[in-house]
C-alpha cells in the first residue's frame, strides 16, 4: 500500500461520514432532504478527517508519542516513508481543499441571506480545520491534555449531525424556527459517544507509549480498568441516546430497526474488557468504527420507512 493511502487511514472515514448520513437520514425523515448538501458536507468531512490523519502523523512523531513502544500500526512519519516536511505540505494542502469545499457548502446551503448565520458556520468550519490539526500538532497539542475524547464527541456527534441537519433544513425553510428541533441532539449525542468509543480503544491500546511521552490521555489518567469501564459507559449512553430519540418522536416500529445492531457493540464491549494485551485491541477499532456505521444505517432507514 503507497505510504501516503496508508497515512490517510482509510478505515477512519467510514467513522467520519457515520454523523452526515445520520444528519441525511433525520432531514430525509422530516422531509428536509437535500442531496447536493449532504453530498458536499461528506466530501468537507472527508478532508478534515484526513488532515486529522495526517496532522496525527505529523505530530505524534515530533511529540514522541510514535515510538517504539507504540503497539499500533507503524506511521509513515516515524518511518521514515514521509518526510515531515512533506507531511506539512500535504497538510496544508488538505486544510486549504476543506476550507474551499466548506466554503461552497455554505453557499450552496445558505447563499447570502442571513450573513450572521453564514459567518456563525464560517468560524465553526475554521474551528473544525484547528481541531483537526492541533489534536496532536502544534506547540501545546489538546490531545495530549486528555481533550480529544471531548473534541471527537463534540465533532463526529453535535457537529456533524446537527449541522447537516440544519444546513438541509435552512436551505428549504429559510429560517431557524424549525431549523433544528432539540430532539436531533439525542442521534447526534449517540453518534457522538460511539466516535469516542473509537478514540477510547485506540487509546487503550496506546497507555504505554502515551504515558511514556507524557500524553495525558483519558484511558492514561483513568488506568486500564477504568478505562473499559468508561467504554462500557460510552456504549451505553450512545444506545440509550438513540431509544430515548425513538421513544419520543415514535410513529412507526421500523423506528426500532437500529436494535439489530446492539449484537455488534456488546461484542465490541466485552472484547475490550477481556483483551488485555495491546495488539489484541487494534482489530477492534475497525469492528467498532464499522459497527457505529450499521448502527447509523439501520437507525436512519428505521427513520425513513
Amino acid at each position: 500500500m503507497s505510504p501516503w493511502i496508508s497515512a490517510f487511514r482509510p478505515r477512519t472515514l467510514p467513522l467520519a461520514l457515520a454523523s452526515i448520513l445520520t444528519g441525511g437520514f433525520l432531514a430525509k425523515a422530516t422531509g428536509h432532504f437535500n442531496g447536493p448538501v449532504v453530498a458536499l458536507a461528506a466530501l468537507t468531512t472527508i478532508l478534515l478527517q484526513i488532515l486529522s490523519n495526517l496532522a496525527n502523523d505529523y505530530g505524534d512523531s515530533q511529540n514522541g508519542a510514535d515510538s517504539v513502544h507504540r503497539q499500533g500500526p507503524q506511521r509513515a512519519v516515524q518511518s521514515g516513508a514521509i518526510t515531515p516536511a512533506e507531511m506539512k505540505r500535504a497538510m496544508w494542502g488538505f486544510g486549504a481543499a476543506a476550507l474551499l469545499s466548506g466554503v461552497a457548502l455554505l453557499l450552496l446551503a445558505l447563499g447570502l441571506a442571513g450573513a450572521w448565520v453564514l459567518l456563525a458556520f464560517f468560524v465553526l468550519g475554521l474551528a473544525a480545520i484547528w481541531a483537526a490539526v492541533n489534536y496532536t500538532a502544534g506547540s501545546n497539542p489538546y490531545g495530549y491534555a486528555g481533550l480529544g475524547d471531548l473534541s471527537v464527541f463534540l465533532f463526529f456527534g453535535i457537529v456533524g449531525v446537527c449541522g447537516t441537519y440544519f444546513l438541509q433544513a435552512y436551505s428549504q425553510e429559510h429560517t431557524l424556527a424549525h431549523a433544528l428541533p432539540l430532539t436531533v441532539l439525542l442521534p447526534a449525542a449517540a453518534l457522538g459517544c460511539f466516535a469516542t468509543a473509537v478514540l477510547n480503544v485506540n487509546n487503550i491500546r496506546d497507555i504505554v507509549s502515551d504515558k511514556l511521552a507524557g500524553k495525558i490521555t483519558v484511558p492514561v489518567r483513568l488506568g486500564p480498568g477504568h478505562a473499559r469501564r468508561y467504554h462500557w459507559l460510552l456504549l451505553l449512553l450512545g444506545v440509550g441516546c438513540a431509544v430515548l430519540y425513538v421513544a419520543l418522536t415514535y410513529h412507526s416500529p421500523w423506528q426500532w430497526l437500529f436494535v439489530l445492531s446492539l449484537p455488534l457493540f456488546a461484542f465490541n464491549g466485552l472484547q475490550v474488557w477481556q483483551r488485555q494485551e495491546s495488539m489484541r485491541l487494534d482489530p477492534l477499532l475497525k469492528q467498532m468504527a464499522l459497527s457505529t456505521l450499521v448502527f447509523t444505517v439501520l437507525f436512519g432507514l428505521g427513520q425513513v420507512l
